[in-house]
């Protein structure tokens, strides 16, 4: 299968939304036949646990992949990767296992709780979010370190709270932030949150005048709440998510079948749609 580019990008998104629309219409989406991933998959349900900035697009993978294999019902546990990989390291089952780093995944390798390092199926970027109303008027990432204004983060080590600590290092490195604009930016820091959905909610509750968060997590249901502050290119962070099947899984095969989904030309497609940025798939 040709690798997924700028130029085949397009394609792919007319591919799932005419797969949506037939099914709208009750006709079928790819399913079940020669070249599908999985096919012929036996029921049963498949377990997944990943990121909690995954929770929308692989919502929406689900969908795709159960028209694939109506047999196959799949629960998910969605929670920040170091969350996830300590539930499964305590002894939980799952069969899939998505990070929001490379970090967590090798660390989930290390416990002995994934099969391999995985392979990465998707990217994401930084951006920081405002309530819609700007109280603490933020307008560029240098307003971060202004005086009194209440910051949140994801804790360090929740992926998107260390790309957001990356991200504001880069920031400081540059004179044009002032020397010690890391140290005023995190003093306005007031709360660490355990994935970036809390992030979110913080924000569009009005709780925060601004949070460091991924572009994908600002959805159409978000979007009447916030505004987005854009984190330009030079100081920004891009996060590879890869995905692995875990040790104890009981149903490997839909696993791979699932995997082999995500970085299939539909998959990538879905991830696009849901504001993530495909990888090349040379599947």
């Amino acid at each position: 299968m040709p690798q997924i580019g700028r130029l085949t990008l397009a394609a792919a998104v007319l591919v799932a939304g005419a797969s949506i629309i037939a099914s709208a219409c009750g006709g079928k989406a790819q399913s079940g036949g020669a070249g599908t991933p999985g096919a012929g998959l036996r029921s049963g349900t498949l377990t997944v646990f990943a990121a909690a900035s995954l929770t929308d697009a692989f919502h929406a993978e689900a969908t795709a992949f159960r028209q694939a294999h109506p047999g196959i019902d799949i629960t998910f546990n969605f929670a920040g990767s170091p969350t996830l990989r300590t539930q499964l390291a305590q002894g939980a089952r799952a069969d899939v296992l998505a990070t929001a780093d490379m970090a967590n995944m090798q660390e989930a390798l290390k416990a002995g709780v994934v099969r391999d390092a995985g392979v990465a199926f998707a990217r994401n970027r930084l951006t920081i979010i405002v309530p819609k109303s700007n109280p603490a008027k933020i307008e560029t990432p240098a307003d971060l370190a202004k005086p009194g204004v209440k910051l949140v983060l994801a804790a360090n080590g929740v992926p998107v709270g260390t790309y957001a600590r990356q991200a504001i290092a880069k920031m400081a490195a540059d004179p044009a932030f002032g020397a010690d604009f890391a140290k005023r930016v995190l003093a306005n820091v007031v709360s660490d949150e355990s994935d970036v959905k809390a992030v979110v909610a913080k924000v569009q509750l009005g709780e925060a005048d601004a949070g460091i968060v991924y572009t994908s997590d600002v959805t159409k249901a978000i979007m009447p709440d916030v505004f987005m502050v854009a984190i330009p290119d030079a100081y920004n962070v891009i996060a590879d998510y890869p995905v692995a099947i875990t040790k104890g899984a009981k149903r490997p095969d839909a696993a791979q079948a699932f995997i082999d989904f995500l970085l299939s030309v539909n998959g990538q497609a879905i991830l696009a749609l849901n504001g993530l940025t495909p990888v090349a798939s040379s599947h």
